[in-house]
């Protein structure tokens, strides 16, 4: 999953980033309103981290700016202000969730995988598709109730898939979700990883389209 964490206190969004990428996500940092309204229009976020306090141009009018562009990735508000009308204020312009500062990781966390997972269609609280789930806090999938582990690539293209069974993937698409920004995103490589998938998870989860991409969920 790639999210988009647009946040002006660079010791909070380093510290962020870091936990985020522990727990498997592919992270790009925006540190003032008009780079994170751009990022936001230009790459395709699975959730994105909003600041309302962002230097150059505010939160909302970030967010609002999104909305009316047809941008409908989920954003969860982050912010140092409670007061109930800017809560209300911020679901109005199209927030998907609030959370005020200061916060435990782990509420950020539970509300980023919930949102990522509503936005899919996704309402149980353990990611499960084709006969596997997905243990996001061990980075493991589980097969036949034998769960198994899986490196950090792994797990970040086999949860995405799982988010959208049945669905033609390219390795760009891929690749894109997979990796931030900075990163070196070769789509070759992808193919590398999904072939170590199916040793793990079985050949006939993960279908081949030839010159598409890949199928979760679909035998070749």
């Amino acid at each position: 999953m790639r999210v988009l964490l647009a946040e002006d206190d660079k010791q909070l969004a380093g510290r962020l980033r870091e936990d985020l990428l522990q727990r498997g996500y592919a992270v790009d940092l925006a540190g003032d309103g008009v780079d994170a309204e751009h990022l936001g229009n230009e790459e395709d976020y699975d959730c994105v981290i909003l600041d309302l306090g962002l230097p150059k141009r505010p939160g909302l009018e970030v967010l609002r700016n999104w909305r009316e562009r047809r941008k409908l990735m989920p954003v969860l508000i982050l912010t140092g202000r409670d007061a109930w009308h800017e809560k209300v204020e911020g679901f109005r312009t199209g927030a998907d969730d609030y959370l005020a500062k200061p916060f435990h990781f782990e509420e950020l966390l539970v509300r980023l995988q919930a949102l990522i997972r509503r936005s899919h269609g996704q309402v149980l609280p353990i990611l499960g598709a084709d006969g596997l789930s997905l243990d996001e806090d061990r980075q493991a999938v589980i097969r036949d109730g034998v769960p198994c582990a899986l490196s950090g690539v792994e797990f970040r293209l086999l949860r995405y898939m799982m988010l959208h069974p049945g669905k033609v993937l390219s390795k760009t698409e891929l690749s894109d979700h997979v990796h931030a920004n900075d990163a070196d995103k070769d789509s070759n490589v992808i193919e590398v990883h999904v072939n170590h998938l199916r040793n793990k998870i079985g050949k006939h989860r993960i279908g081949t389209r030839r010159g598409q991409g890949y199928v979760f969920g679909e035998t070749d």
